[in-house]
């Protein structure tokens, strides 16, 4: 550890955000110094990337400091990591890479952080002024990328700037300070040339003494008493999302002192117990036939939105969930309320979710307690294994994931895009906020596979991804896990296909298209890189093979042959697309769809 980050005084970080710098900073520090000091002071306690020559000294700067700094084998699942550990430990964390393809690799992680709300700072390197236009190695500048949108604030960053002089640093450190005291995500780069990095910092820089503390954004007392108002005028429902992820226990108070019907998007299972009899399914993709059942048995006359966008992994844009007197939606992003249904009326308050219901709590009456039972998600009983016992159904494996893994342990689930998705939501139960996670903005493939490292990292516990076979071709980080010794686990749904691509195409009516790959043994992948793993062909070994890898102290790899037959409950999602005009042929472009069934 060098002798700038001894300085820092770890104890008192109060969730990351303290003064960057004391007065006893020494006059040689360089720029790449004073970064990794100032992500220290940040609360950074881990850094994932891609090193390279253009950002070498950059490199140094953070493994000298108290930060972990984990070498990954591409950008994205770098960036995919640090997403996840964010998630798992609630402190910002850093993606570093180095100049031209190293950030842009890094960008479809970076933008899935942005959708998914996480707070990551991007480090790059870049090409310093006198060589720029020159044909540089790996040039990165203006002449080889486009500024907008990678080098300054848009729709993929908060925050970007290019560091050009120490100078810049005080009010840098600041706008990030700030930032990550606010509530919701932020994702910043910070571009420092090569030559930058080497550069003093001059003791006649004032550097920011700042103490800046994490504080809720709360609804005004009118929002508050017209919300209590439309609330007590009739019954309602509560629409959970992942914003509310920090409001568990409040929620759970809400809806009993109410007898409010629940229902969750998939990024939000378990903030609100799903073994509740108050819970009437998750919407969206993967989601239950319930909540269509409650809507139409048991209308409410408002739907009590909390934290979450409603778009079309959630909603499918369905008119079936809209009540019949709109929305009350509750948000800390003021553009988002009224955005999925622009033509339901609804009623927006800008709030912190925990702030809200506990404020709501204290002013909201009682409702008298309901005698009729609510719809609750269907459970299909499983049919007895057939006599050869493979390969493994789906929901075989479902179940067997829920006893072994759910149940008897306390570790992360993440479950991939696709099929694995839309089983796992479908299926899996969870009791507890913060044990599931999926991503549904950006939906990117990889995400599940390389995320599972950070988020078993920064949670220090076993941290579980279910995944397809497509996406652990795509982009895996095993050779990572196995050099920092995280216990990861893969669970790969094995079934030679892009499947839901393959059943989407043949649900929809479109012939011709190829979505299949050649069959792959992972078990052997994985074990050639150093991790453990199993082959799983028959359900009668499903539980043996998990709990051996839960036993486990090393990254372990489920590789499990599916029925790739088994149709996957993505009903929803091809009705979707079908209404949004994916069609056959043109006859059946004027058919209607309705929604969404699964």
């Amino acid at each position: 550890m060098s002798d700038v980050s001894r300085q820092v005084d770890e104890s008192e970080n109060n969730r990351g955000i303290q003064p960057f710098l004391n007065d006893e900073t020494p006059a040689a520090l360089s720029v790449a110094d004073a970064i990794a000091q100032m992500l220290v002071n940040l609360g950074v306690s881990y850094a994932f990337g891609v090193a390279g020559g253009a950002m070498a000294s950059l490199w140094g700067a953070l493994s000298n400091s108290s930060i972990d700094v984990l070498n990954f084998r591409h950008e994205a699942g770098a960036a995919f990591a640090a997403t996840e550990a964010y998630f798992a430990n609630n402190r910002p964390t850093v993606v570093f890479t180095t100049a031209g393809p190293g950030i842009t690799n890094a960008l479809t992680g970076l933008f899935a952080a942005r959708g998914e709300g996480a707070k990551v700072i991007l480090l790059s390197a870049c090409t310093s002024a006198p060589q720029r236009g020159r044909w540089a190695i790996q040039e990165t500048s203006t002449y080889t990328l486009p500024s907008g949108g990678i080098f300054t604030p848009g729709a993929l960053f908060n925050y970007a700037i290019t560091i050009e002089s120490a100078a810049q640093l005080p009010q840098i450190f600041r706008k990030l300070a700030l930032a990550m005291a606010q509530p919701g995500g932020f994702v910043a780069h910070l571009s420092i040339p090569t030559a930058v990095q080497t550069s003093l910092v001059d003791e006649s820089i004032s550097l920011p003494q700042l103490d800046v503390t994490p504080f809720p954004m709360t609804a005004s007392k009118q929002a508050i008493a017209k919300s209590v108002e439309l609330l007590s005028s009739g019954p309602f429902a509560i629409w959970v999302g992942f914003g509310a992820r920090d409001a568990a226990e409040e929620i759970i108070e809400l809806a009993e002192r109410t007898g409010a019907a629940v229902m969750c998007s998939p990024r939000a299972k378990g903030i609100f117990p799903e073994d509740h009899p108050q819970f009437v399914g998750v919407t969206g993709l993967g989601g239950h036939a319930s909540v269509l059942t409650y809507m139409e048995q048991q209308p409410p006359l408002r739907t009590l939105v909390l934290g979450t966008r409603l778009g079309e992994p959630t909603s499918f844009w369905s008119s079936a969930l809209v009540p019949k007197e709109g929305f009350i939606h509750v948000d800390i992003d003021p553009e988002v309320p009224g955005v999925a249904y622009p033509h339901v009326e609804t009623f927006a308050v800008r709030s912190d979710i925990k702030a809200f219901v506990e404020e709501l709590l204290q002013q909201l009456p009682d409702a008298p307690d309901s005698t009729m039972p609510l719809p609750r998600p269907e459970r299909k009983a499983i049919e007895p294994a057939s006599e050869v016992d493979y390969p493994v159904r789906p929901e075989v494996l479902m179940a067997a994931i829920q006893k072994i893994i759910v149940e008897d342990t306390d570790a992360i689930v993440m479950a991939e895009c696709g099929n694995s998705f839309t089983w796992s939501t479908h299926l899996l139960q969870f009791s507890e906020a913060n044990r599931y996670r999926v991503s549904t903005g950006v939906g990117a493939m990889g995400h599940a596979v390389t995320g599972v490292l950070g988020a078993a990292l920064a949670s220090k516990s076993k941290a579980v991804a279910i995944v397809g076979d497509g996406a652990m071709l795509m982009n895996n980080e095993i050779s990572t896990a196995v050099k920092y010794k995280i216990p990861a686990i893969w669970i790969v749904l094995n079934d030679a296909r892009y499947n839901m691509c393959h059943q989407g195409m043949k649900i929809l009516g479109l012939k011709g298209a190829d979505a299949t790959l050649p069959p792959t043994n992972f078990a052997m992948i994985a074990r050639g890189m150093g991790a453990e793993a199993i082959v799983v062909l028959r359900e009668s070994e499903i539980e043996a093979a998990l709990q051996q890898a839960i036993a486990s102290n090393a990254p372990f790899l489920l590789d499990v042959v599916i029925d790739a037959d088994r149709p996957a409950p993505s009903g929803g999602r091809n009705k979707s697309l079908a209404a949004q005009g994916v069609k056959s042929s043109p006859a059946s472009a004027a058919k209607q769809v309705s929604f969404p069934m699964v």
